[in-house]
């Protein structure tokens, strides 16, 4: 593993990316870009898609109520003028 690749970790399915990678003893550690810490032998390769999917489901947990309220009355928007978009079927 090289600083730059994505990894997810077996057990939880997180996916980051490489900071560093540090050997300690007779194990090796790679520093993920979310600040924590695994033993290289429990990750696995991962793409950049995978990355992106799980930034953008993590984000989305630390949303505030008024985000999430926000996000709503956009939503609502769209609804409205999709309601009265025409359409037809032949």
């Amino acid at each position: 593993m090289n600083p730059g690749d994505y990894v997810k970790y077996r057990s939880t399915g997180t996916v980051g990316k490489v900071v560093e990678t540090r050997n300690e003893g007779s194990e090796e550690w790679t520093l993920l870009d979310n600040d924590l810490r695994y033993l290289s032998s429990t990750l696995e390769p991962a793409t950049e898609a995978m990355y992106k999917a799980s930034y953008v489901k993590d984000r989305v947990k630390g949303l505030s109520y008024e985000d999430v309220e926000g996000l709503k009355e956009e939503l609502s928007k769209v609804e409205r003028y999709s309601a009265i978009t025409a359409s037809g079927g032949g």
